[in-house]
């Protein structure tokens, strides 16, 4: 349980501050509108970073992609009675992430998709 939860909350926050940084510089009228590629980078390195740092401390191993988890499976190095839990985690934890930027952003998906205001 403790891989599932680790790598849900660790993907969760990679979701959240990797596609919400895209978000933001993206979306009218948001605070990163035409922010440089530096920024974006920083992000999802930062995205990247806290979510494996997040997986750790719940004792998942932080792969955070089901990529990573089958390959590590594949190749020996992880277990196949954990592939399930994790890679359940990293799904979860994505789409959840991606709710919450969508409920964060919302006024600004609204404003951006509407094509009157042109």
């Amino acid at each position: 349980m403790s891989g599932f939860l680790g790598e849900f909350l660790g993907t969760l926050i990679l979701i959240v501050f990797g596609t919400g940084c895209g978000a933001a510089v993206n979306l009218k009228n948001s605070y990163a509108k035409g922010s440089n590629w530096l920024y974006i980078s920083l992000a999802w390195g930062m995205a990247v970073t806290f979510g494996v740092y997040v997986a750790g401390q719940f004792g998942a191993q932080g792969h955070l992609n089901p990529a990573v988890t089958l390959g590590f499976a594949v190749f020996g190095f992880f277990p196949w009675s954990q592939v399930l839990p994790y890679i359940s985690g990293q799904l979860l934890g994505a789409f959840v992430g991606a709710i919450f930027v969508i409920i964060h952003y919302y006024p600004h998906f609204k404003e951006t998709l509407n094509f009157k205001n042109k």
